[in-house]
Protein backbone atom coordinates (compact mmCIF):
# COMPACT_ATOMS: atom_id res chain seq x y z
CA UNK A 1 0.00 0.00 0.00
CA UNK A 2 1.55 3.28 -1.18
CA UNK A 3 -0.25 6.53 -0.64
CA UNK A 4 1.98 8.14 -3.27
CA UNK A 5 -0.07 6.39 -5.95
CA UNK A 6 -3.26 7.99 -4.67
CA UNK A 7 -1.56 11.39 -4.53
CA UNK A 8 -0.40 10.95 -8.12
CA UNK A 9 -3.96 10.00 -9.07
CA UNK A 10 -5.22 13.39 -7.87
CA UNK A 11 -2.40 15.28 -9.58
CA UNK A 12 -2.74 13.70 -13.03
CA UNK A 13 -5.54 15.33 -15.04
CA UNK A 14 -5.94 12.21 -17.18
CA UNK A 15 -7.31 10.10 -14.34
CA UNK A 16 -9.63 12.82 -13.06
CA UNK A 17 -11.06 13.47 -16.52
CA UNK A 18 -11.46 9.72 -17.06
CA UNK A 19 -13.41 9.27 -13.84
CA UNK A 20 -15.63 12.23 -14.70
CA UNK A 21 -16.11 10.90 -18.23
CA UNK A 22 -17.14 7.50 -16.86
CA UNK A 23 -19.68 9.11 -14.52
CA UNK A 24 -21.01 11.29 -17.35
CA UNK A 25 -21.55 8.45 -19.81
CA UNK A 26 -22.96 6.16 -17.11
CA UNK A 27 -25.45 8.86 -16.07
CA UNK A 28 -26.44 9.56 -19.69
CA UNK A 29 -26.97 5.85 -20.32
CA UNK A 30 -29.06 5.52 -17.15
CA UNK A 31 -31.30 8.45 -18.11
CA UNK A 32 -31.79 7.11 -21.63
CA UNK A 33 -32.60 3.63 -20.34
CA UNK A 34 -35.12 5.14 -17.93
CA UNK A 35 -36.72 7.27 -20.65
CA UNK A 36 -37.05 4.26 -22.97
CA UNK A 37 -37.63 1.54 -20.39
CA UNK A 38 -40.34 3.19 -18.27
CA UNK A 39 -42.92 3.50 -21.08
CA UNK A 40 -42.17 -0.03 -22.25
CA UNK A 41 -42.44 -1.46 -18.72
CA UNK A 42 -45.66 0.50 -18.19
CA UNK A 43 -47.09 -0.92 -21.41
CA UNK A 44 -46.05 -4.43 -20.37
CA UNK A 45 -47.69 -4.08 -16.97
CA UNK A 46 -50.95 -2.79 -18.49
CA UNK A 47 -51.04 -5.27 -21.39
CA UNK A 48 -53.34 -8.29 -21.44
CA UNK A 49 -52.19 -11.16 -19.26
CA UNK A 50 -51.92 -13.38 -22.34
CA UNK A 51 -49.59 -10.87 -24.03
CA UNK A 52 -47.28 -10.19 -21.08
CA UNK A 53 -45.21 -13.41 -21.39
CA UNK A 54 -44.46 -12.60 -25.03
CA UNK A 55 -43.39 -9.05 -24.14
CA UNK A 56 -41.25 -10.35 -21.29
CA UNK A 57 -39.64 -12.83 -23.67
CA UNK A 58 -38.91 -10.00 -26.13
CA UNK A 59 -37.03 -8.15 -23.37
CA UNK A 60 -35.02 -11.21 -22.34
CA UNK A 61 -34.35 -12.48 -25.87
CA UNK A 62 -31.05 -10.56 -26.32
CA UNK A 63 -29.60 -12.49 -23.36
CA UNK A 64 -29.72 -15.62 -25.51
CA UNK A 65 -26.92 -14.12 -27.63
CA UNK A 66 -23.39 -13.47 -26.48
CA UNK A 67 -22.82 -9.98 -25.10
CA UNK A 68 -19.66 -9.65 -27.21
CA UNK A 69 -21.48 -10.65 -30.41
CA UNK A 70 -24.17 -8.04 -29.79
CA UNK A 71 -21.58 -5.30 -29.38
CA UNK A 72 -19.78 -6.44 -32.53
CA UNK A 73 -23.11 -6.35 -34.37
CA UNK A 74 -23.41 -2.64 -33.59
CA UNK A 75 -20.01 -2.09 -35.21
CA UNK A 76 -21.46 -3.47 -38.43
CA UNK A 77 -24.70 -1.51 -38.10
CA UNK A 78 -22.92 1.81 -37.52
CA UNK A 79 -20.17 1.30 -40.11
CA UNK A 80 -20.31 3.08 -43.46
CA UNK A 81 -22.17 0.19 -45.09
CA UNK A 82 -24.48 -0.56 -42.16
CA UNK A 83 -28.20 0.05 -42.54
CA UNK A 84 -28.36 2.12 -39.31
CA UNK A 85 -25.64 4.38 -40.72
CA UNK A 86 -27.51 4.70 -44.02
CA UNK A 87 -30.80 5.39 -42.22
CA UNK A 88 -29.32 8.17 -40.09
CA UNK A 89 -27.44 9.80 -42.95
CA UNK A 90 -30.34 9.62 -45.43
CA UNK A 91 -32.77 11.10 -42.89
CA UNK A 92 -30.37 13.89 -41.91
CA UNK A 93 -30.22 12.85 -38.27
CA UNK A 94 -26.44 12.66 -38.44
CA UNK A 95 -26.34 16.44 -38.97
CA UNK A 96 -28.38 16.91 -35.81
CA UNK A 97 -26.01 14.63 -33.92
CA UNK A 98 -23.05 16.62 -35.22
CA UNK A 99 -24.70 19.89 -34.17
CA UNK A 100 -25.24 18.43 -30.69
CA UNK A 101 -21.56 17.45 -30.47
CA UNK A 102 -22.25 13.72 -30.24
CA UNK A 103 -20.30 13.00 -33.44
CA UNK A 104 -17.38 15.01 -34.89
CA UNK A 105 -18.93 15.41 -38.35
CA UNK A 106 -21.98 14.20 -40.31
CA UNK A 107 -21.60 10.58 -41.33
CA UNK A 108 -18.95 9.74 -38.70
CA UNK A 109 -20.95 7.55 -36.32
CA UNK A 110 -18.37 5.06 -35.09
CA UNK A 111 -15.93 5.70 -32.22
CA UNK A 112 -17.94 8.67 -30.97
CA UNK A 113 -19.92 9.51 -27.82
CA UNK A 114 -23.04 8.63 -29.83
CA UNK A 115 -21.92 5.09 -30.65
CA UNK A 116 -20.71 4.54 -27.07
CA UNK A 117 -23.95 5.65 -25.40
CA UNK A 118 -26.03 3.84 -28.02
CA UNK A 119 -24.19 0.58 -27.37
CA UNK A 120 -24.45 0.85 -23.59
CA UNK A 121 -28.12 1.85 -23.73
CA UNK A 122 -28.96 -1.12 -25.93
CA UNK A 123 -26.98 -3.51 -23.73
CA UNK A 124 -28.32 -2.41 -20.34
CA UNK A 125 -31.89 -1.50 -21.28
CA UNK A 126 -33.33 -4.86 -20.09
CA UNK A 127 -31.81 -4.26 -16.65
CA UNK A 128 -33.98 -1.14 -16.41
CA UNK A 129 -37.16 -2.66 -17.84
CA UNK A 130 -37.33 -5.77 -15.66
CA UNK A 131 -37.30 -4.05 -12.20
CA UNK A 132 -39.78 -1.44 -13.45
CA UNK A 133 -42.07 -4.12 -14.81
CA UNK A 134 -41.91 -6.04 -11.53
CA UNK A 135 -42.93 -2.92 -9.60
CA UNK A 136 -45.62 -1.65 -11.98
CA UNK A 137 -47.25 -5.06 -12.39
CA UNK A 138 -47.86 -5.27 -8.62
CA UNK A 139 -49.41 -1.81 -8.32
CA UNK A 140 -52.98 -1.63 -7.03
CA UNK A 141 -55.01 -0.19 -9.92
CA UNK A 142 -57.84 0.74 -7.56
CA UNK A 143 -55.75 3.72 -6.51
CA UNK A 144 -55.97 5.09 -10.05
CA UNK A 145 -59.73 4.51 -10.08
CA UNK A 146 -60.04 6.39 -6.79
CA UNK A 147 -57.99 9.28 -8.17
CA UNK A 148 -60.20 9.41 -11.25
CA UNK A 149 -63.34 9.45 -9.08
CA UNK A 150 -61.88 12.37 -7.13
CA UNK A 151 -61.41 14.36 -10.34
CA UNK A 152 -57.75 13.74 -11.14
CA UNK A 153 -56.79 13.66 -14.80
CA UNK A 154 -54.94 10.66 -16.21
CA UNK A 155 -51.71 12.66 -16.35
CA UNK A 156 -52.09 13.91 -12.76
CA UNK A 157 -52.83 10.38 -11.52
CA UNK A 158 -49.75 9.10 -13.32
CA UNK A 159 -47.40 11.67 -11.75
CA UNK A 160 -48.90 11.60 -8.25
CA UNK A 161 -49.67 7.88 -7.91
CA UNK A 162 -47.95 5.68 -10.52
CA UNK A 163 -44.53 7.34 -10.48
CA UNK A 164 -44.19 7.53 -6.66
CA UNK A 165 -45.32 3.91 -6.27
CA UNK A 166 -42.79 2.80 -8.88
CA UNK A 167 -39.93 4.62 -7.15
CA UNK A 168 -38.41 1.35 -5.93
CA UNK A 169 -38.26 0.01 -9.49
CA UNK A 170 -36.77 3.26 -10.78
CA UNK A 171 -33.99 3.21 -8.18
CA UNK A 172 -33.28 -0.51 -8.63
CA UNK A 173 -33.16 -0.21 -12.42
CA UNK A 174 -30.99 2.89 -12.27
CA UNK A 175 -28.49 1.17 -10.00
CA UNK A 176 -28.40 -1.95 -12.19
CA UNK A 177 -27.55 0.25 -15.18
CA UNK A 178 -25.37 2.94 -13.62
CA UNK A 179 -23.03 0.71 -11.59
CA UNK A 180 -21.81 -1.62 -14.40
CA UNK A 181 -21.63 1.30 -16.86
CA UNK A 182 -19.01 3.04 -14.71
CA UNK A 183 -16.52 0.20 -15.09
CA UNK A 184 -17.54 -0.88 -18.61
CA UNK A 185 -14.61 -1.93 -20.78
CA UNK A 186 -15.81 -3.92 -23.81
CA UNK A 187 -18.24 -1.34 -25.22
CA UNK A 188 -15.84 1.65 -24.91
CA UNK A 189 -13.09 -0.48 -26.47
CA UNK A 190 -15.18 -1.57 -29.48
CA UNK A 191 -17.55 1.36 -30.02
CA UNK A 192 -15.83 4.26 -28.26
CA UNK A 193 -12.89 6.36 -29.35
CA UNK A 194 -10.12 8.54 -27.90
CA UNK A 195 -12.66 11.18 -26.88
CA UNK A 196 -14.75 8.62 -24.99
CA UNK A 197 -12.05 7.35 -22.65
CA UNK A 198 -13.52 5.55 -19.63
CA UNK A 199 -11.97 4.16 -16.49
CA UNK A 200 -12.33 0.54 -17.63
CA UNK A 201 -10.00 1.13 -20.58
CA UNK A 202 -7.52 3.06 -18.43
CA UNK A 203 -7.52 0.21 -15.91
CA UNK A 204 -6.82 -2.32 -18.68
CA UNK A 205 -3.96 -0.20 -20.05
CA UNK A 206 -2.38 0.16 -16.62
CA UNK A 207 -2.48 -3.59 -16.01
CA UNK A 208 -1.59 -5.04 -19.39
CA UNK A 209 -0.06 -2.26 -21.53
CA UNK A 210 1.95 -0.27 -18.98
CA UNK A 211 2.36 -3.28 -16.65
CA UNK A 212 2.06 -0.85 -13.73
CA UNK A 213 0.14 -3.02 -11.27
CA UNK A 214 0.44 -0.71 -8.21
CA UNK A 215 -1.08 2.19 -10.17
CA UNK A 216 -3.68 -0.10 -11.72
CA UNK A 217 -4.67 -1.28 -8.24
CA UNK A 218 -5.03 2.33 -7.14
CA UNK A 219 -7.30 3.08 -10.10
CA UNK A 220 -9.34 -0.05 -9.33
CA UNK A 221 -9.76 0.85 -5.64
CA UNK A 222 -11.02 4.34 -6.48
CA UNK A 223 -13.40 2.87 -9.06
CA UNK A 224 -14.79 0.48 -6.43
CA UNK A 225 -15.30 3.43 -4.08
CA UNK A 226 -17.27 5.20 -6.81
CA UNK A 227 -19.48 2.13 -7.11
CA UNK A 228 -19.95 1.79 -3.34
CA UNK A 229 -21.54 5.25 -3.04
CA UNK A 230 -24.63 4.52 -5.19
CA UNK A 231 -24.86 1.07 -3.58
CA UNK A 232 -24.94 2.65 -0.12
CA UNK A 233 -27.67 5.07 -1.24
CA UNK A 234 -29.69 2.20 -2.65
CA UNK A 235 -29.31 0.09 0.50
CA UNK A 236 -30.31 3.07 2.66
CA UNK A 237 -33.44 3.57 0.57
CA UNK A 238 -34.28 -0.14 0.75
CA UNK A 239 -33.90 -0.13 4.54
CA UNK A 240 -36.14 2.94 4.88
CA UNK A 241 -38.75 1.34 2.61
CA UNK A 242 -38.79 -1.83 4.70
CA UNK A 243 -39.18 0.19 7.90
CA UNK A 244 -42.18 2.01 6.43
CA UNK A 245 -43.78 -1.28 5.43
CA UNK A 246 -43.20 -2.68 8.92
Amino acid sequence: LKLSNYVFLTEDALYLSTYLSSLKYAAATTLLCLAIGYPFAYFMARARSTLQPALLMAVMLPFWTSFLLRVYAWKGLLSDNGWVHELLTSSGLDRLLAAAGLIPAPGQLMHTPFSLVLGMTYTYLPFMILPLYGTLSKMDLRLLEAASDLGATAWAAFWKITVPLSKAGIIAGSMLVFIPCIGEYVIPELLGGPQTLMIGRVLWDEFFANNDWPMASTVAVVMVLLIIVPLAIFNKYQAEAQEKRA
